[in-house]
């Protein structure tokens, strides 16, 4: 074994250790209670993140604060939060009916409510990893926030730099700051950080949202305050955990009654012993595959299909999504907006209604799931495949197929590239699912995007991935092309209900397939570096009529 091959394995070994004492560092403080992150009881938390420097979160272990890795962070935490010295993780307890105005972070889809001037309360109802997430999310920023502090506090006694001074004025100022008000606190405030003006002038205005023009200079100011706050005052930031949430984790309370719910609607349109295709999915390919051919005739006389398609992922499509909507609910499709919490809407297509020549009784049910997030796919699909029970019986599910698709990160390949996975491992874990996947590599391949087939990795978080680790599977036996949250998941409820419980046929059928959102391999290509943009259109809508072809033909 050569010295580099040594050292590759010693440094993914220590970043797997980083990540295991991660999560059962977590466990026990959920298990406490509570913690206060740059306090004795998170210093487990901020070491493992050192150790395991994430790529996401860029230059993490260095003086500079990271600015990439920070905007990530803030679109998925509640706005605000970086003002917030009390963190309150609550189950749905009934702040939804109180005058609380919910706060969605653009990028998560969970609620969280401004209680006061300290402190922010974030409601989970997606299980461990929501939590796992946002503890990550938050050690990262209040890390970040100390080293803010540490470069504009002169002394002991909390004097601070001029530069912080500036900064301060202009964050704390009433009217809106003009161009050059702007420009200014900018110098000042990439010298409190370590970046050059120019860095912090093109980030600026991503951190912009329609309550706020000047978030960045807001967020810089606020996590400094806190922070200097923490050291001079020892008013230390503290994270808890309520009672209802510790005692509601794990039981799959809102995974039933969404599940539930789903049950009911189907009995009540005639569907419940019809044969059955499960496909977890975005809410709009399956759709806008299905209807868009004859909901936009004049359309498609301009434009070919694959350009249709392209308009409809446009944000400004809105009249074009409104007539396939009309059309998919006039034919066939229901609608099922999610009030259970588990923030998971569903469409159903009745295919008989779509297709008249097919025999009512024997024509094929889809129910599209929009994504799950992490473990709340074992909870989502577990309590879907149980047998249904009312007054009057108990009735199986017929599911004929379950289809997976999303995104995921790539080891090998760039962005839009698709993964056809045989097998998922699931990280920190002995676990592994092999399965017989109904989608192949060439059921896909020559249409303009490279195909890959072979293991994919079902990791605790994105976010705490480096490269070390990502290189080690895929190097390995193993075989790893990518890495998502839920592949393992899905598989596990899905092999307990059709081969352990019964509740489902032993022939399901499954298909999973993915298209590269990252490769957290390269520099530059990580989630952290942005969006998709149109790119991920095509390979969305080619896994989408695959798996349709499959259903129903």
């Amino acid at each position: 074994m050569s010295k580099e091959t040594q050292n590759n394995r010693s440094r993914a070994q220590e970043s797997t250790n980083a990540i295991e004492r991660m999560y059962i560092t977590m466990r026990h403080l959920f298990n406490r209670g509570f913690y206060k992150p740059m306090g004795v009881s998170g210093e487990t938390l901020r070491e493992s993140l050192l150790t395991l420097r994430p790529e996401i979160y860029g230059t993490i272990a260095e003086e500079k604060v990271e600015l990439q890795g920070l905007l990530y962070v803030i679109d998925r935490l509640p706005f605000g939060i970086e003002e917030c010295s009390f963190i309150n993780l609550t189950s749905d307890e009934g702040y939804g009916d109180s005058h609380f105005k919910p706060i969605i972070p653009p990028k998560r889809r969970r609620n969280c409510y401004r209680i006061d001037d300290e402190q922010m309360n974030i409601e989970i109802t997606r299980g461990r990893s929501e939590i796992y997430d946002i503890l990550t999310h938050l050690t990262f920023l209040f890390m970040e926030s100390h080293k803010i502090m540490r470069r504009v506090i002169i002394n002991e006694n909390g004097d601070v730099t001029r530069d912080w001074k500036k900064l301060e004025k202009a964050v704390l100022q009433k009217e809106d700051l003009s161009q050059a008000e702007r420009e200014i606190a900018l110098t000042h405030t990439a010298n409190i950080i370590g970046r050059t003006f120019k860095e912090v002038s093109t980030v600026y205005p991503q951190f912009n949202t329609s309550d706020s023009n000047d978030r960045f200079l807001h967020v810089i100011y606020w996590l400094g305050k806190l922070a200097i706050e923490e050291v001079i005052h020892n008013n230390k930031r503290l994270v808890t955990f309520t009672p209802v949430l510790r005692e509601r984790l794990g039981h799959h309370i809102h995974g039933e009654i969404w599940a539930t719910k789903i049950k009911e609607t189907l009995l009540e349109l005639g569907l419940l012993e019809r044969p059955l295709h499960i496909i977890s999915a975005n809410m709009h390919s399956v759709m806008n595959t299905l209807y868009a051919p004859t909901s936009l005739t004049t359309e498609l006389k301009k434009k070919n299909i694959d350009a249709i398609y392209e308009d409809l992922s446009n944000s400004a499509s809105g009249k074009l999504r409104t007539k396939v909507m009309k059309t998919a609910l006039a034919n066939g499709m229901t609608y099922l907006e999610d009030k259970s919490g588990a923030n998971i809407n569903v469409q159903i297509f009745d295919i008989a209604k779509l297709d008249k020549s097919l025999e009512a009784k024997t024509a094929p049910v889809i129910m599209v799931m929009d994504y799950a997030f992490g473990e709340q796919a074992y909870e989502t699909m577990d309590e879907l495949l149980k047998p249904y029970t009312t007054e009057s019986g108990t009735t199986l599910m017929n599911v004929k197929s379950v289809s997976i698709m999303g995104k995921a990160g790539i080891l090998q390949g760039g962005k839009g590239d698709i993964m056809i996975p045989n097998a998922h491992l699931f990280e920190g874990t002995a676990d592994n699912y092999p399965f017989v996947n109904e989608l192949k590599v060439e059921d896909l391949e020559n249409q303009g995007l490279d195909v890959y087939d072979g293991s994919m990795i079902t990791v605790m978080g994105t976010s705490l991935q480096n490269k070390d680790i990502l290189r080690f599977f895929h190097h390995s036996t193993w075989n790893v092309i990518g890495l998502e949250m839920e592949g393992a998941h899905y598989q596990k409820a899905i092999q307990a209900a059709s081969r352990i419980r019964g509740s489902i046929k032993d022939d399901v059928k499954v298909r999973y397939a993915y298209y590269a959102s990252d490769n957290p391999l390269e520099t530059g290509s990580t989630l952290a570096s942005g969006g998709l943009g149109t790119t991920g259109v095509k390979p969305t809508y080619l896994i989408t009529k695959k798996i349709l072809e499959q259903i129903l033909n």
